[in-house]
């Protein structure tokens, strides 16, 4: 359902009472506490594609040659062929506004809009990752997400089908291989690192030790491991997705850009005018971005059967949806 009439504006109550905003306080510190605002792991992992206009097609190898032996001293040596396909990319603006009134700002003993700045830019990446991981609010222009692909292709672990989740891993890294791709890397659900860090072996000795020094996390079989934790990851239908990120295409067509309004109106999809700034006293944070998705799926020498392979693979636990 489409708003356009929410921003960051004075509240009467937040459960402290009348007046108990935390943002504009009585005699209490002003100081935000907040994680620090977590990125898009598309953007972190896929392969970056720079683009000049809306649209850009890139080649893809999908039909290899074939070699022949030679009947004989005089036998004809036989032709073969080589083929590409284009994987389109299309960039699709990604929009946000927050309006606040100036009286608000005045009144904030905090530099509120450092403090929108960065959750803002988190929820594209939340909007990004959602998109493309999973199909959620997905452009039509973009390619099916990768967990959708991965399923319609098979390439599924269910966990508990090996002794622990590290041969659950193993497993689906051996079966991506035998389609002809490599993993390059994971991502998976919030939580997760430490799901690996209470493996324990039969002497009860811990098998994933990362670093007891610092925070869970880093490499699964020598390979970055990242949990998504922008609030985008489907933990009903997938626990992990691994797979050849380069085959992940993310086309930058602008980059995200900020502006403030302290004129203009703000009005909803019918033409009403929801917040004029100038007659308001109110300014407005904009960013923006354009931004394209799309999964290339090449062919390779051990499967030239393109429903038959995909660059990536999800561990799910049992029951999941798929």
């Amino acid at each position: 359902m489409a708003t356009y009439n929410q921003g960051v504006f004075r509240t009467g109550t937040y459960g402290g009472g009348s007046g108990s905003d935390p943002l504009v306080p009585e005699p209490v510190s002003a100081q935000i506490i907040q994680e620090l605002p977590t990125q898009s792991v598309l953007l972190q992992r896929a392969k970056s594609v720079p683009m000049s206009t809306k649209t850009n097609r890139l080649p893809v190898l999908d039909v290899l040659p074939v070699a022949y032996f030679v009947s004989g001293d005089t036998g004809l040596k036989q032709t073969s062929q080589q083929k590409w396909k284009g994987v389109t990319l299309v960039a699709e603006e990604i929009a946000c506004i927050v309006p606040i009134p100036e009286a608000y700002l005045d009144d904030a003993q905090v530099p509120i809009w450092d403090e929108v700045r960065p959750r803002m830019t988190e929820a594209i990446g939340a909007l990004i990752d959602g998109a493309g991981l999973f199909g959620v609010n997905r452009p039509s222009t973009w390619s099916t997400d990768i967990y959708s692909a991965a399923v319609a292709a098979g390439n599924v672990q269910v966990m508990g089908n090996g002794v622990d989740i590290a041969q659950d891993v193993a497993f689906l890294g051996e079966k991506l291989a035998r389609q002809g791709f490599s993993i390059d890397g994971f991502a998976s659900r919030p939580g997760f690192n430490w799901r690996l860090t209470s493996l324990r072996n039969s002497q009860n000795t811990p098998i994933y030790v990362p670093n007891l020094q610092g925070t869970p996390g880093g490499t699964l079989y020598g390979y970055a491991l990242g949990e998504v934790d922008n609030g985008a990851w489907d933990a009903t239908k997938a626990q992990l997705i691994a797979g050849d990120w380069d085959d992940a295409l993310v086309g930058m067509r602008a980059d995200i850009s900020f502006k403030m309004f302290t004129e203009g109106v703000i009005s909803d999809d019918s033409g009403k005018v929801v917040l004029n700034l100038m007659q308001q006293d109110a300014q407005a944070m904009r960013v923006t971005m354009r931004i394209a998705f799309a999964t290339a799926n090449p062919v390779t020498t051990l499967q030239p059967t393109s429903t038959a392979r995909y660059p990536f693979y999800v561990l799910q636990s049992a029951g999941s949806a798929s």
